[in-house]
Protein backbone atom coordinates (compact mmCIF):
# COMPACT_ATOMS: atom_id res chain seq x y z
CA UNK A 1 0.00 0.00 0.00
CA UNK A 2 1.15 3.27 -1.01
CA UNK A 3 1.53 6.39 1.09
CA UNK A 4 -1.08 8.02 -0.73
CA UNK A 5 -3.38 5.26 -0.17
CA UNK A 6 -2.77 5.30 3.49
CA UNK A 7 -3.81 9.34 3.70
CA UNK A 8 -6.43 8.60 1.74
CA UNK A 9 -7.20 6.19 4.33
CA UNK A 10 -7.14 8.21 7.19
CA UNK A 11 -8.67 10.89 5.47
CA UNK A 12 -12.00 8.79 4.58
CA UNK A 13 -12.01 7.78 8.07
CA UNK A 14 -12.10 11.25 9.68
CA UNK A 15 -14.65 12.42 7.52
CA UNK A 16 -17.39 9.64 8.53
CA UNK A 17 -16.67 10.34 11.72
CA UNK A 18 -16.92 14.33 11.05
CA UNK A 19 -20.58 13.58 9.49
CA UNK A 20 -22.10 10.92 11.22
CA UNK A 21 -21.05 10.90 15.10
CA UNK A 22 -19.88 14.66 15.28
CA UNK A 23 -16.67 16.51 16.51
CA UNK A 24 -17.76 15.72 20.30
CA UNK A 25 -17.82 18.28 22.99
CA UNK A 26 -17.28 21.58 21.07
CA UNK A 27 -17.64 24.76 22.85
CA UNK A 28 -19.59 28.19 21.35
CA UNK A 29 -16.47 30.30 22.17
CA UNK A 30 -14.21 31.68 20.00
CA UNK A 31 -11.22 29.01 20.49
CA UNK A 32 -13.45 26.23 20.31
CA UNK A 33 -15.06 27.60 16.77
CA UNK A 34 -11.64 28.30 15.41
CA UNK A 35 -10.58 24.64 16.66
CA UNK A 36 -13.31 23.09 14.94
CA UNK A 37 -13.02 25.21 11.52
CA UNK A 38 -9.37 24.28 11.57
CA UNK A 39 -9.82 20.33 12.34
CA UNK A 40 -12.79 20.33 9.71
CA UNK A 41 -10.03 22.14 6.76
CA UNK A 42 -7.57 20.12 7.91
CA UNK A 43 -9.67 16.88 7.05
CA UNK A 44 -11.35 18.59 3.58
CA UNK A 45 -7.97 20.59 2.00
CA UNK A 46 -5.13 19.41 4.06
CA UNK A 47 -2.95 21.16 7.14
CA UNK A 48 -0.31 22.27 4.17
CA UNK A 49 -3.26 23.48 1.64
CA UNK A 50 -5.44 25.62 4.49
CA UNK A 51 -4.28 28.91 5.71
CA UNK A 52 -5.43 30.68 8.62
CA UNK A 53 -7.57 32.87 7.08
CA UNK A 54 -9.46 29.99 5.73
CA UNK A 55 -9.86 28.93 9.32
CA UNK A 56 -11.07 32.60 10.84
CA UNK A 57 -13.30 32.67 7.40
CA UNK A 58 -14.91 29.03 8.35
CA UNK A 59 -15.51 29.71 12.18
CA UNK A 60 -17.12 33.18 11.19
CA UNK A 61 -14.42 34.86 12.68
CA UNK A 62 -11.00 37.43 12.19
CA UNK A 63 -7.65 36.55 11.80
CA UNK A 64 -7.02 38.68 14.83
CA UNK A 65 -9.13 37.10 16.44
CA UNK A 66 -7.72 33.65 15.77
CA UNK A 67 -4.04 34.97 16.48
CA UNK A 68 -5.48 35.69 20.30
CA UNK A 69 -5.58 32.35 21.02
CA UNK A 70 -3.35 30.34 18.33
CA UNK A 71 0.38 31.42 17.33
CA UNK A 72 -0.03 29.76 14.34
CA UNK A 73 -2.06 26.86 12.57
CA UNK A 74 0.22 24.33 14.02
CA UNK A 75 -1.02 25.39 17.57
CA UNK A 76 -4.64 24.23 16.99
CA UNK A 77 -3.25 20.54 17.19
CA UNK A 78 -0.14 20.79 19.78
CA UNK A 79 -2.19 23.68 22.34
CA UNK A 80 -3.36 20.88 24.69
CA UNK A 81 0.61 19.35 25.52
CA UNK A 82 1.28 21.86 28.71
CA UNK A 83 -2.19 20.50 29.91
CA UNK A 84 -1.40 17.17 29.32
CA UNK A 85 1.70 17.38 30.50
CA UNK A 86 0.72 19.25 34.09
CA UNK A 87 -2.27 16.47 34.51
CA UNK A 88 0.58 13.76 34.37
CA UNK A 89 3.36 15.45 36.34
CA UNK A 90 0.73 16.35 39.12
CA UNK A 91 0.08 12.50 39.46
CA UNK A 92 3.54 10.87 39.06
CA UNK A 93 4.37 13.77 42.13
CA UNK A 94 1.01 12.90 44.03
CA UNK A 95 1.94 8.74 44.37
CA UNK A 96 2.65 7.75 47.56
CA UNK A 97 6.65 8.10 48.44
CA UNK A 98 6.48 4.09 48.54
CA UNK A 99 5.57 3.68 45.06
CA UNK A 100 8.59 2.17 42.32
CA UNK A 101 9.46 4.44 39.93
CA UNK A 102 7.68 3.21 36.70
CA UNK A 103 4.39 2.44 39.18
CA UNK A 104 4.42 6.24 39.65
CA UNK A 105 4.71 7.38 36.00
CA UNK A 106 1.98 4.47 35.62
CA UNK A 107 -0.22 6.82 38.02
CA UNK A 108 0.94 9.98 36.10
CA UNK A 109 -0.35 8.71 32.95
CA UNK A 110 -3.74 7.02 34.64
CA UNK A 111 -4.49 10.53 35.33
CA UNK A 112 -3.69 11.39 31.54
CA UNK A 113 -7.24 9.72 31.00
CA UNK A 114 -9.28 13.17 32.34
CA UNK A 115 -7.54 14.71 29.34
CA UNK A 116 -8.46 12.35 26.68
CA UNK A 117 -11.75 10.64 27.83
CA UNK A 118 -14.88 12.20 26.93
CA UNK A 119 -13.67 13.28 23.46
CA UNK A 120 -12.36 10.35 21.28
CA UNK A 121 -13.48 11.64 17.83
CA UNK A 122 -11.23 14.51 18.49
CA UNK A 123 -8.15 12.25 19.49
CA UNK A 124 -8.53 10.77 15.95
CA UNK A 125 -9.17 13.47 13.61
CA UNK A 126 -6.09 15.12 15.41
CA UNK A 127 -3.58 12.50 15.29
CA UNK A 128 -5.05 11.37 11.31
CA UNK A 129 -3.69 15.32 10.63
CA UNK A 130 -0.74 14.73 12.33
CA UNK A 131 -0.16 11.15 10.42
CA UNK A 132 -0.06 13.10 7.20
CA UNK A 133 2.28 15.86 7.43
CA UNK A 134 6.15 15.25 8.42
CA UNK A 135 6.42 18.24 10.26
CA UNK A 136 3.45 17.55 12.24
CA UNK A 137 5.04 14.09 12.94
CA UNK A 138 8.55 15.72 14.08
CA UNK A 139 6.69 18.66 16.38
CA UNK A 140 4.80 15.52 17.93
CA UNK A 141 8.08 14.01 18.75
CA UNK A 142 9.82 16.80 20.25
CA UNK A 143 6.72 17.09 22.42
CA UNK A 144 6.82 13.38 23.45
CA UNK A 145 10.93 14.11 24.02
CA UNK A 146 10.38 16.95 26.08
CA UNK A 147 7.39 15.16 28.23
CA UNK A 148 10.35 12.44 29.11
CA UNK A 149 12.33 14.84 30.26
CA UNK A 150 9.90 16.64 32.20
CA UNK A 151 8.47 13.20 34.17
CA UNK A 152 12.42 12.11 34.30
CA UNK A 153 12.70 15.72 36.24
CA UNK A 154 9.63 14.26 37.93
CA UNK A 155 11.04 11.60 39.54
CA UNK A 156 14.53 12.44 40.16
CA UNK A 157 12.65 15.13 42.93
CA UNK A 158 11.38 11.85 44.43
CA UNK A 159 14.82 10.54 45.22
CA UNK A 160 14.91 8.68 42.03
CA UNK A 161 18.94 8.40 39.93
CA UNK A 162 19.16 10.05 37.46
CA UNK A 163 20.10 7.09 35.01
CA UNK A 164 16.78 5.43 36.12
CA UNK A 165 14.62 8.64 36.36
CA UNK A 166 15.60 9.13 32.51
CA UNK A 167 15.34 5.53 31.26
CA UNK A 168 11.87 4.74 33.32
CA UNK A 169 10.65 8.03 31.56
CA UNK A 170 11.11 6.72 28.72
CA UNK A 171 9.17 3.32 29.03
CA UNK A 172 6.81 5.34 30.15
CA UNK A 173 6.57 7.10 26.96
CA UNK A 174 6.72 3.92 25.32
CA UNK A 175 3.49 2.77 27.49
CA UNK A 176 1.81 6.32 27.03
CA UNK A 177 2.35 5.92 23.09
CA UNK A 178 0.56 2.14 23.03
CA UNK A 179 -2.24 2.63 25.13
CA UNK A 180 -2.89 5.83 22.99
CA UNK A 181 -3.03 4.38 19.61
CA UNK A 182 -5.15 1.06 21.14
CA UNK A 183 -7.27 3.74 22.74
CA UNK A 184 -7.91 5.54 19.28
CA UNK A 185 -8.37 2.43 17.08
CA UNK A 186 -10.82 1.18 19.71
CA UNK A 187 -12.94 4.54 18.97
CA UNK A 188 -12.57 5.55 23.10
CA UNK A 189 -14.61 2.77 24.03
CA UNK A 190 -11.69 0.98 26.30
CA UNK A 191 -11.15 3.00 29.40
CA UNK A 192 -7.89 4.59 29.37
CA UNK A 193 -6.55 3.09 32.83
CA UNK A 194 -7.31 -0.20 31.58
CA UNK A 195 -5.28 0.12 28.23
CA UNK A 196 -2.24 1.76 30.16
CA UNK A 197 -2.13 -1.18 32.55
CA UNK A 198 -2.21 -3.59 29.50
CA UNK A 199 0.57 -1.38 28.28
CA UNK A 200 2.52 -2.20 31.47
CA UNK A 201 1.90 -5.85 31.02
CA UNK A 202 3.02 -5.68 27.45
CA UNK A 203 6.20 -4.07 28.18
CA UNK A 204 7.26 -5.97 31.33
CA UNK A 205 6.54 -9.14 28.96
CA UNK A 206 8.80 -8.09 26.52
CA UNK A 207 11.44 -7.58 28.92
CA UNK A 208 11.43 -10.68 30.62
CA UNK A 209 11.46 -12.07 27.42
CA UNK A 210 7.50 -14.05 27.64
CA UNK A 211 5.82 -14.56 24.18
Amino acid sequence: MSATDITSIHVMTVAVIRYTGGMGRWGPDARSRLERAAMELYVERGFEQTTVAEIAEQAGLTERTFFRHFTDKREVLFRGAGVLQDHILSAVMAAPASAAPLDAVTTGLEAAGDFFQGSPERSRIRQSVIETNTELQARELSKMAALASAIAEALRQRGVSNGTAALTAEAGIVIFRTAFERWIGSTGEKAWASLIHTALDDLRAVMVGTP
